[in-house]
């Protein structure tokens, strides 16, 4: 009799073991069914706010930039010629602006798209896909409201060392309507992925121009020239690759003398074939070959004009005065750490 009671005292406890691991299995076959049928996850938000919170870190860059409308839909009309002779004046900017140019005589033989890549389409590498989405639009460097014919102008008289076109000329209407053309779609205001520049965290250090040159030599000098003279095409009219430094080169005046701007464009586009998906150099590379080629010597613009409001100007302005105590050479070369942390408790 005795055991057949224990039997039955234990049944209750069978029962309530036997009750947890059909729960458990039941739960287990729930989160099976839910990841492998279930409604899929939201989209992230981070691809819906990249085009306003910039690029993912460094070392994430594997979705595709935002293409460029195709030339072959360009069209065969009297605005679709404007567009084109547009983009020409972009691409070779040297044939027709330049000291030997056939309408002009005002650049220093760069092109435009020397700095702006595949006539300012390449991604990260001062693509042109947003201008006509976000200009005109207020600029602290002039403290004015800007269009796009001063944009342009910006960067035949820095760039490329030059004057600047009147916004009447044809060639200024046509590098303008190419630019529109190049934003179609994009909304007012907005911008897509692939413009601007790539995120680059700052170094732990300041930028050293003497690794820089190190770094120039095995990566860029091939094509640039030991002396930053770049390589002229055989007609004299242009450059197959631009000079770096030197009296042909981009003036003191220009955002590429910038080295935070330089080391972002360089880490997303160079050596030649590099893409920001793809790139050729490291961080350090980057950041110490901008510092180097920003230490030779260029030609000088003068420009008094520049930031009205000193506390406006970037952390790594090459030129004083500034709105806080370091010195020209911390704004320069960096680390720029500090001067960003003081900025930054001083509007708190």
């Amino acid at each position: 009799m005795k055991p057949t009671q224990d039997r039955v005292q234990q049944l209750p406890q069978l029962v309530r073991l036997l009750m947890l691991l059909t729960a458990a299995v039941v739960l287990v076959l729930v989160v099976v069914l839910t990841q492998l049928y279930g409604p899929a996850p939201a989209a992230p938000e981070v691809v819906a706010n990249e085009a306003t919170e910039g690029p993912p870190p460094p070392g994430s860059y594997r979705r595709p930039a935002t293409p460029a409308p195709d030339t072959a839909t360009i069209p065969r009309t009297a605005a679709g010629r404007q567009i084109r002779y547009g983009r020409e004046l972009i691409a070779n900017t040297a044939q027709y602006l330049g000291p030997q140019g056939s309408v002009l005589h005002l650049t220093n033989g760069m092109n435009c798209q020397n700095c702006h890549l595949q006539a300012g389409t390449q991604g990260f590498a001062n693509n042109y896909l947003a201008v006509a989405a976000t200009y005109p639009k207020l600029r602290a460097r002039s403290g004015q409201v800007e269009g796009i014919e001063k944009r342009v102008n910006d960067c035949l008289e820095r760039s490329l060392n030059g004057r600047p076109l009147a916004d009447s000329s044809r060639e200024m209407r046509a590098m303008v309507a190419y630019i529109k053309w190049l934003g179609q779609g994009i909304a007012k205001g907005k911008k897509v992925y692939g413009t601007g520049f790539v995120k680059l965290a700052y170094l732990d250090r300041a930028t050293d121009p003497v690794m820089g040159k190190a770094v120039y030599a095995g990566k860029c000098q091939s094509c640039h020239g030991p002396e930053g003279q770049g390589q002229p095409l055989a007609d004299g009219r242009g450059y197959q690759y631009p000079p770096l430094w030197g009296p042909h080169s981009y003036n003191d005046g220009a955002g590429l003398f910038r080295v935070t701007n330089f080391a972002k464009y360089v880490k997303a586009a160079m050596p030649y074939g590099a893409t920001f998906d793809h790139p050729q150099l490291t961080d350090k590379q980057a950041w110490d070959v901008a510092a180097f080629v920003n230490s030779q010597p260029r030609p000088h613009l003068k420009t008094t004009h520049d930031w009205p409001d000193i506390s406006k100007k970037p952390i790594d302005h090459p030129f004083g005065p500034y709105a806080d105590a370091f010195s020209v050479q911390q704004h320069k070369y960096g680390p720029w750490q500090p001067i960003e942390a003081a900025q930054t408790a001083k509007t708190n």
